[in-house]
């Protein structure tokens, strides 16, 4: 699930979503199976209430509050599973933390790339909603720092990170790595990384928490 297709995970793994009528399940049902179909974009709320035989605007407001509908209970649901996915596909006994770092912004990439719509959507609506960012924020830190942290002391044994906290370490990995993927997809709205962009601030990571003496680029 991992590397999936959000919208196409979603669909699959879809299921009552707690405290919604009937008219709400008919339209996340109906929302989420267009959505994988055909795209967000390519899906009005026009086809989706006529599936649905229901008014979209009168139960959720806007097609993207709809899309957050399915979205935060999935993100819920699954965190934790993807979040243990990835370290397990990144990880191995011989890799560095350079090779490391340079897989992980490979993978990222090719991920958010392939739901840069959901993406754009989902990191515009945690901006200004503080509610969502209240409700998330906490949730995603928690589920998805243990194995990084684990992942972090690993290196620190082998002399690659520098001697500071895991907890800080990882704080300052997460506010780069976030950055980097906002400013390109959701501020610049790009269509792609080069590689030379990952070896960049792969570098620049590098010089700020690796031990100089490990780093070969």
């Amino acid at each position: 699930m991992v590397n999936k297709n959000v919208l196409n995970a979603m669909a699959e793994t879809i299921k009552p979503l707690g405290k919604k009528t009937v008219k709400q399940e008919q339209i996340l049902d109906a929302a989420i199976t267009l959505f994988a179909e055909k795209g967000y974009s390519n899906t009005s709320t026009a086809e989706i209430a006529e599936v649905a035989e229901g008014t979209i605007f009168k139960q959720y407001g806007t097609k993207e509050n709809l899309l957050l509908s399915l979205l935060v209970p999935f993100i819920k649901d699954f965190l934790p599973v993807m979040a243990d996915e990835l370290v397990k596909e990144l990880m191995n006994d011989d890799i560095s933390f350079e090779e490391f770092l340079r897989s992980l912004f490979k993978n990222r990439t090719a991920f958010f790339l392939e739901n840069r719509e959901v993406f754009q959507i989902f990191i515009k609506e945690l901006i200004y909603r503080e509610d969502l960012k209240n409700e998330l924020l906490p949730y995603i830190i928690e589920n998805a720092s243990s194995g990084f942290i684990k992942v972090i002391e690993i290196f620190q044994k082998r002399g690659e990170l520098v001697d500071k906290e895991p907890e800080f370490i990882l704080k300052t990995l997460s506010t780069v790595i976030s950055g980097f993927f906002i400013s390109r997809f959701v501020l610049l709205n790009r269509h792609s990384i080069s590689d030379e962009e990952i070896d960049g601030i792969t570098f620049s990571i590098l010089n700020g928490i690796g031990k100089v003496d490990s780093i070969t680029t």
